[in-house]
């Protein structure tokens, strides 16, 4: 049985967007897991230096594969040869896009298209599909006596006619990710994360980690179109992994260390760490949101453990300081 699951951890897996926020964990993670050949699939020109000073990299055979998501052959070759993609490029600006077909439509459907076509012709095992609580939320239909799970959908005509193009991209890449994996018998996983935190393998400020930096320098943004909750990035990418590996896993996995009101996350900030001027919001910043503890209870019930949202805050906030990315906060007088 042992020789069985060290085989198993040997197969060959490719990760798209792999030197972002998320992707990094997700190629750490595998390495500790045992997984000594990954496909990185990167934007053409980026960087992605910093995957080879990771824990145990210079034991794995990590190889860069340059491709843009729109390019299907160059996703095609990044693809070829592996057993299993974990799909988590998907174009997010810290800024308002000026063409949002061309800047996040467009690329995250045609290109995630791109990643099961390419998993159909390899003859991929599984792909898990890295969307977002931005597919789940917002969705203003939502009865206001449950919290939100996975068989919630984003409200598409919500967003488009409040220009949130984010959640548009990340709703219509998922769901053309169940049409292609439905016609064309591919196992396809799908996880959501919340607003993911933590420390920055990355060189650069990600989005996600930017809603906490905003935060601590007196943001007053709520956040409501874009909250449940937070969750420690290497939770993200161990249940990225754990979804990989269980074969009895379907469907869609919500994962978020509980549901909260943003109001509620920026008091723990503020407690945390006193010294920045934290905005204290008045009531609720997601109307009629009902908190839930557990709400990511299909990846509980697979035994995934999260870490405290304290210590993603903490680890975040160190991280952006070491980086330069947030100066010692202090409050004004």
């Amino acid at each position: 049985m042992a020789e069985l699951e060290a085989d198993k951890k040997k197969e060959a897996v490719c990760v798209t967007g792999a030197n972002g926020f998320i992707g990094s964990w997700l190629v750490r993670t595998l390495v500790e897991h045992g997984y000594t050949t990954i496909h990185a699939s990167i934007f053409p020109g980026s960087d992605a230096s910093h995957l080879f000073s990771l824990p145990g990299a210079a034991a794995a055979d990590i190889v860069v594969y340059e491709a843009d998501l729109l390019d299907a052959e160059a996703v095609a070759r990044a693809v070829e040869g592996c057993t299993g993609v974990f799909h988590v490029a998907s174009p997010c600006s810290l800024e308002d896009p000026k063409d949002p077909e061309k800047e996040l439509l467009m690329p995250a459907v045609e290109g995630t298209k791109n990643v099961l076509e390419a998993a159909r012709r390899f003859q991929v095992r599984r792909v898990v599909l890295t969307s977002s609580i931005s597919a789940l939320v917002p969705n203003p239909s939502w009865p206001p006596n449950i919290p939100f799970n996975e068989t919630s959908w984003t409200d598409l005509h919500y967003c488009k006619s409040r220009q949130k193009w984010y959640p548009v991209s990340k709703t219509l890449a998922e769901k053309a990710a169940w049409e292609f994996a439905g016609k064309h018998g591919i196992d396809v996983v799908a996880i959501h994360p919340a607003t993911c935190l933590g420390e920055l393998l990355q060189p650069r400020l990600n989005a996600s980690c930017a809603v906490l930096q905003q935060l601590l320098e007196g943001s007053t943004e709520t956040q409501e179109y874009h909250w449940l909750g937070a969750v420690h990035v290497k939770d993200v990418a161990k249940a990225q992994v754990l979804l990989f590996e269980t074969p009895a896993a379907s469907g869609r996995y919500l994962c978020t260390d509980g549901i909260y009101q943003f109001a509620d996350f920026a008091e723990r900030v503020s407690k945390l760490f006193p010294e920045f001027p934290v905005h204290r919001f008045i009531g609720e910043t997601q109307p009629g949101m009902m908190a839930c503890k557990d709400a990511a209870k299909r990846l509980i019930d697979l035994g995934l453990v999260f870490t405290p949202v304290e210590d993603a805050v903490k680890d975040a906030v160190e991280s952006l300081k070491a980086k330069g990315f947030l100066e010692q906060g202090k409050k004004q007088s």
